[in-house]
């Protein structure tokens, strides 16, 4: 059993976890690339099935994208957290064959809520969207101290 050490370590667990959980990030392809206290970044490859009917990526998908991202960081403490509100601003059209990475991070959090800004951005960087999200946590953890320990 491996101890957890640092507040990065224990939210890297916490995202694993959460990926290992999600049937969603198995059907969509989602890949979770690092985490750590107040943060995390995924990717997903836009594939033919995910576009909408102008042939870019369907909004809902790179919403869910983003979504994981903020899902994540806001997690990360292993203290169940939920969205509490999110909204997001598309800024650039992505494309089938395209990679997209969403990376969370935590503006602030006071009491049970926190602000978390999500940006999603292509292979050639450009920014496709900006998501913000509201959390407030439930309580409890969400994986247990043996998972966080193994």
């Amino acid at each position: 059993m491996t101890k957890i050490s640092t507040p990065d370590e224990k939210g890297l667990a916490v995202a694993k976890a959460l990926h290992a959980r999600e049937t969603t990030a198995e059907a969509w392809g989602l890949k979770l690339i690092d985490a750590g206290e107040g943060w995390a970044k995924c990717s997903m490859l836009i594939r033919e099935d995910m576009l909408n009917g102008l042939n870019t990526a369907h909004g809902g998908m790179i919403f869910s994208l983003a979504d994981t991202a903020f899902a994540w960081a806001c997690n990360s403490r292993n203290v169940a957290s939920f969205a509490q509100q999110a909204s997001i601003s598309f800024l650039s059209p992505a494309y089938a064959g395209e990679t997209l990475t969403a990376e969370a991070r935590e503006d602030g959090a006071s009491g049970r809520t926190g602000v978390y800004t999500v940006r999603v951005t292509a292979d050639d960087a450009r920014v496709v969207a900006v998501f913000q999200g509201l959390s407030r946590t439930a309580g409890g953890p969400v994986i247990e101290e043996k998972e966080v320990n193994s």
